[in-house]
C-alpha cells in the first residue's frame, strides 16, 4: 500500500471516528431537544394543573359570589390541558395515557357540580315559597353549598323538618360525594402532572450525562485511536527510513549490505519499500560495475604484459619454425625415424605456441570497433562455418532462432564474428560425443542474444572465473578465449553473462545496442 494510500486511510480512519463522535453527540443532542421539548410540556400541564386547583378551591370556597368566573376559569384551563395532551410528541412518553382519562373525568365531575348547584338553587327558591323562616336564611344556606353542603343537609332536616329522603337533601348529599370526588380527581391530576416532570427532568438529565460520557470518555478513546493509527504509520515510515539511511552510510563506505529477507524490509509495499527495493537493484548493479571495472583493469594489465611477451616470443618461434621446415626439407630416407619424428614435433609445437602468441596478440590488442550494419543470423552461420571446417563438430546440430528473423545491428563484424567462434569452439569441445548449440536472439531496444549447448556444464566454484585470462577448464586450453569474447563485448558498450548447470549444459547471454547511438549511452557489463 503505497504512503498516498495510508495517509488517506488514516485520514479517512480519524474522519471517520470524527464522524461517528459527531453523529453520537449530534442524536444525543436530539433526544436532549425532544426530552426538554416534552419537559416544556410536563412543565406547562403541572402549572396549568396548579392554576386548576387554586381556582377550584375558590370556586368550592366564594361561590356563588365568583362562582362564574372561577367556572370560567376551570374551563379554560381544562381546555388547555386537552389541547396540550392533542399535541404530545410522544405517544409513548404516558403523558396523554396518564392524564387524558383524568382530565375528562374531572370535566364532566365539574359539569355535573355545576348542573347539580343550578337544581339545588331552583329547589332553594323553591323551599323559600313554602317557608318564609327558610327566607330569612337562604342566603347563607346556598353560600355553603359548595363548602359544606352536609352541613346544609343536617341544618335544613333539623331545623326546618326537612326528611331524610327530600329531594333537596339527597341532592345536598350527592353534591358533597361530587365534590369529594372532584377534589380527588384534581389532585390525582396534579400528582401525575408532577411525576411525569419529575421523569421528564430525569430523562433530560439522563441525556446530558450521556453526552458528557462521550466528551469526557469517547472522545479521549477516538482521538487515541486516531494518534494511535498516526503513530504506528510515523513510525514504521520512520523506521524504514533510517534503515534506509543505514544502507546508504554503508555503501558509501563500500560494503555492500545483503537484502533482506522479502518483507523484512518493510511493512506494505509503499514508496519507501520500493526506494528500499531500489537501492538495493542499484547496490548489486553498483557491485557488478566494481567487478567490471576490476576486471576491466586486469585484463588491460594483463593485456600489456601478454603484448610484450608476444613480441617477445614471436620472432624467435619463426626463426624456429623456419629451420625446422628447412631440416625436415633436407632429411632423406637415411635420417633415422626418431630424428625425422623430432624435427616434426618441433613443428608442430612451434605452430601451436605460434597460435598461442596469436590469442595473446589478439587479447592484447584491445581496438575499438568499427561500426557497420551486420546482419546477425548471416554472422552466426558464417562463425559456424569456420568452427566446423577446422574442428570435429560433426555430431553437433547448429540451430538458429531469430525473432525477428531478420536482426540488424551496428558492429564490428570481425570482433563479433571472433566472439561467436570462441563461443562455438568451446561449445563444440564441451560436447565431445554430440549435442545441439542453440543460438537465440530477440530485438526489443537492443538485441539480446543466447549461446546455449547441452555440454557438461561448468562447475560452480569456476563460473565467477570463466572471463578471467588464462583460466580454464580444459587440459590444453590456454585460457584466453573468453577473456577475448568478455573485452570485445564490452568495447561494443554490451554485457555478458553466463548460466550453467553441471550435467546439463552452459549459456552465455550477450546484450548489444542495437545501434551505436543507443551503445554511447549503455552501460559496459560484463558477467562471470
Amino acid at each position: 500500500m503505497s504512503l498516498r494510500r495510508k495517509i488517506l486511510l488514516g485520514a479517512l480512519l480519524g474522519a471517520a471516528l470524527m464522524a461517528g463522535l459527531s453523529a453520537f453527540l449530534y442524536a444525543n443532542f436530539v433526544e436532549i431537544r425532544a426530552e426538554t421539548a416534552f419537559l416544556e410540556l410536563t412543565d406547562t400541564v403541572r402549572s396549568k394543573s396548579l392554576q386548576l386547583r387554586r381556582h377550584e378551591k375558590n370556586f368550592l370556597l366564594y361561590a356563588p359570589a365568583t362562582a362564574g368566573a372561577e367556572a370560567a376559569a376551570i374551563g379554560s384551563y381544562l381546555d388547555e390541558l386537552d389541547a396540550i395532551l392533542t399535541r404530545v410528541p410522544e405517544p409513548g412518553s404516558g403523558l396523554a395515557a396518564s392524564l387524558g382519562p383524568l382530565v375528562r373525568e374531572y370535566r364532566a365531575q365539574f359539569a355535573r357540580i355545576e348542573t347539580l348547584v343550578s337544581v339545588i338553587a331552583a329547589e332553594s327558591a323553591a323551599l323559600q315559597a313554602r317557608s318564609p323562616a327558610y327566607g330569612r336564611v337562604r342566603g347563607l344556606i346556598e353560600a355553603n353549598f359548595l363548602d359544606r353542603p352536609l352541613a346544609d343537609a343536617a341544618y335544613l332536616r333539623s331545623d326546618h323538618a326537612l326528611a331524610e329522603d327530600d329531594r333537596l337533601i339527597l341532592w345536598l348529599q350527592e353534591l358533597d360525594t361530587l365534590i369529594t370526588g372532584l377534589r380527588r380527581t384534581g389532585e390525582n391530576i396534579l400528582t401525575a402532572s408532577k411525576e411525569l416532570d419529575s421523569r421528564a427532568r430525569e430523562k433530560v438529565d439522563a441525556a446530558i450525562r450521556r453526552s458528557q460520557t462521550a466528551l469526557f470518555v469517547l472522545y479521549p478513546v477516538f482521538l487515541a485511536a486516531a494518534l494511535g493509527a498516526a503513530a504506528l504509520t510515523a513510525g514504521s515510515l520512520v523506521r524504514r527510513l533510517r534503515l534506509l539511511t543505514t544502507l546508504v552510510e554503508e555503501t558509501g563506505a563500500g560494503h555492500y549490505p545483503a537484502p533482506p529477507p522479502v518483507g523484512a524490509a518493510g511493512a506494505g509495499g509503499d514508496e519507501v519499500d520500493l526506494l528500499t527495493q531500489k537501492f538495493y537493484l542499484m547496490e548489486e548493479q553498483l557491485q557488478r560495475h566494481e567487478r567490471e571495472l576490476v576486471q576491466a583493469k586486469k585484463l588491460a594489465a594483463i593485456g600489456t604484459l601478454a603484448s610484450g611477451v608476444a613480441h617477445e616470443l614471436n620472432n624467435p618461434l619463426n626463426n624456429i619454425s623456419t629451420s625446422a621446415q628447412r631440416l625436415l626439407r633436407k632429411t632423406g630416407e637415411e635420417t633415422p625415424p626418431a630424428v625425422r619424428k623430432g624435427l616434426e614435433d618441433i613443428h608442430g609445437q612451434t605452430l601451436r605456441l605460434k597460435s598461442i602468441v596469436g590469442d595473446l596478440l589478439e587479447f592484447a590488442r584491445s581496438r575499438e570497433p568499427h561500426l557497420a550494419a551486420v546482419e546477425l543470423g548471416e554472422l552466426v552461420r558464417s562463425a559456424w562455418r569456420a568452427v566446423a571446417a577446422s574442428r570435429e563438430a560433426g555430431g553437433v546440430e547448429l540451430r538458429v532462432r531469430l525473432t525477428p528473423p531478420e536482426i540488424v545491428l551496428e558492429a564490428d563484424r570481425g570482433q563479433l564474428e571472433r566472439v561467436f567462434i570462441n563461443l562455438f569452439t568451446n561449445a563444440v569441445d564441451a560436447m565431445p560425443a554430440g549435442g545441439t548449440l542453440t543460438v537465440s536472439g530477440e530485438e526489443d531496444g537492443e538485441v539480446t542474444i543466447r549461446v546455449a549447448d547441452t555440454g557438461g556444464g561448468i562447475p560452480p566454484e569456476q563460473l565467477e572465473k570463466v572471463f578471467e585470462p588464462f583460466f580454464s577448464g580444459k587440459e590444453r586450453g590456454t585460457g584466453l578465449g573468453l577473456a577475448i569474447v568478455f573485452g570485445i563485448v564490452q568495447r561494443h558498450r554490451g554485457a555478458i553473462r553466463v548460466e550453467s548447470v553441471p550435467g546439463a549444459g552452459t549459456a552465455f547471454t550477450i546484450t548489444l545496442p542495437r545501434s551505436a547511438a543507443a551503445g554511447g549511452s549503455a552501460a559496459a557489463g560484463g558477467g562471470g
